[in-house]
């Protein structure tokens, strides 16, 4: 873990933007000791909705994803952090990406009983696919694929295909 994964998991908001000031850390380094987690996966975790936003406007892709795939919206999601779903959303950052299981955000802050996330999360949703379409209409790109993630993915389901 690096020392912008930890602070950005703490939450410490001058010390994670003095790291990025001085370019001393990618911020989308993967933790490979914590199952690949950025520090934007650390700072939804914990509901550091400043130091997300502070991480997001340096650089830090909202889209990548941890392990088992999940988004820092999952994480967001899990320990019931409605503030950071709020600025996730509010920066147009894929809310409704689906984990190795097949479960998005929704599911996973049903499963941990977060309501509020929930709730806030069924609007969110229609919201995120609408805004999407508007882009593919304006022909304008949006990042929000984690290659480094899905290609391995890519690969095994054509893999079942020409088998198939």
């Amino acid at each position: 873990m690096t020392e912008l994964h930890q602070a950005a998991a703490s939450g410490d908001f001058d010390l994670v933007l003095d790291i990025l000031r001085k370019n001393l850390c990618d911020p989308n380094q993967r933790d490979i000791d914590w199952n690949g987690k950025t520090p934007l996966h650390w700072a939804a975790a914990k509901g550091q909705t400043e130091t997300a936003r502070i991480l997001i406007e340096n650089g830090a892709r909202p889209c990548l994803r941890a392990d088992n795939g999940w988004t820092p919206a999952h994480f967001a999601a899990e320990s019931g952090r409605l503030g950071v779903l709020r600025l996730l959303h509010s920066l147009h950052v894929p809310i409704d990406k689906e984990d190795c299981s097949g479960d998005k955000p929704k599911r996973i802050a049903e499963i941990y009983g977060n309501n509020d996330c929930v709730r806030f999360l069924h609007t969110a949703e229609k919201e995120c696919e609408q805004y999407r379409k508007m882009l593919v209409l304006k022909c304008t790109h949006l990042d929000d694929t984690d290659d480094e993630w899905e290609d391995p993915r890519r690969e095994q389901d054509q893999g079942r295909a020409a088998k198939g």
